[in-house]
């Protein structure tokens, strides 16, 4: 797989189902990670066994490798203590990028110097959960946002993703940022002005300084998703939810031909929290919904055992 790094340091992704046979018969202790930059879950499998750990988000456009290490020692490790580890499944944001992809091996060949590691990009990760072994089109929908068809074996088309700043259409990032700008804008009505003002007790200058200026600024923007989830069923909040997420079907599902021959799958918490939008869309589309997934770890879990 394209993905995949060449020797020791991942025969690539595609190899799961010999590496599957290598760990059952020789117990080997297998730690899969899945990464958005908000969050990233971990899950050390051992014997039939599991030990689930959430860090900080780890994403390589944001952090180089010194800054991930610090995450994975101050996070990662206490809770793993002295277990060994043998092999290392890394599915995260930005790996697409083979620069990316370095410097986050780099920072996980420094935690586990022993194990062999396997870095490949979350989208990966969300289609094998999501879609197994079966053909479909297998779409993230969290901070970030991605898209892709997968024939069951790898990713054959992939809708480009453009980052929180030009892209990002559905994703928490995008949701929240057009929140800012209702707010910001004085579009929001009274009400919702109120409501708004009670829950972030802030001020023009002090988003402009959270998004220009601060680190992560993508987490800060995607945090303002929740003032949508919590005031449902006003007709501004319906509007911004549909509105983003039609924007995610309109500039990237309807580019695949396959969107209206395979099921459309879902992950994240942005498509979980709102899958009956989800649900209207793909119905309006004339799209097959199949799984809308909260996250892909179980799916993951499942694929490595």
């Amino acid at each position: 797989m394209a993905e995949g790094a060449r020797g020791r340091e991942g025969r690539g992704i595609g190899k799961g189902k010999h590496c599957r046979k290598i760990n059952q018969s020789i117990g080997m202790n297998t730690l899969i990670a899945d990464s958005g930059s908000t969050k990233c879950e971990w899950c050390l499998l051992h014997n039939g066994k599991k030990k689930k750990v959430d860090t900080e988000g780890i994403s390589p456009y944001f952090l180089d490798a010194a800054g991930i290490g610090r995450v994975l020692e101050r996070e990662l490790l206490p809770v793993l203590k002295t277990t060994s580890v043998d092999q290392v499944f890394y599915y995260g944001t930005g790996c697409n990028n083979p620069d990316n992809r370095q410097i986050v091996r780099q920072a996980i060949r420094r935690a586990f110097p022993n194990a062999g590691i396997h870095v490949t990009h979350d989208l990966m990760g969300a289609a094998l959960a999501l879609s197994g072994s079966s053909k479909g089109i297998c779409c993230i929908l969290g901070t970030g946002s991605n898209s892709c068809y997968f024939d069951g074996k790898k990713i054959v088309k992939n809708s480009p993703g453009l980052g929180f700043v030009l892209g990002d259409e559905g994703s928490g990032a995008y949701l929240g940022k057009k929140v800012l700008q209702y707010y910001l804008y004085n579009t929001f009505d009274e009400e919702l002005r109120y409501r708004f003002d009670a829950k972030y007790a802030t001020n023009t200058k002090e988003i402009l300084e959270q998004v220009y200026k601060q680190p992560l600024p993508n987490r800060y923007l995607a945090s303002f998703a929740l003032f949508l989830v919590e005031n449902r069923g006003h007709y501004m909040i319906e509007n911004i939810i549909e509105d983003g997420l039609n924007d995610f079907f309109f500039q990237h599902l309807c580019k695949y031909r396959e969107s209206w021959k395979l099921p459309i799958h879902f992950v994240g918490g942005v498509a979980y929290g709102f899958k009956d939008v989800i649900r209207e869309l793909c119905s309006s589309y004339e799209f097959e919904l199949g799984s809308i997934l909260q996250k892909p770890m179980d799916g993951l879990i499942k694929y490595h055992q």
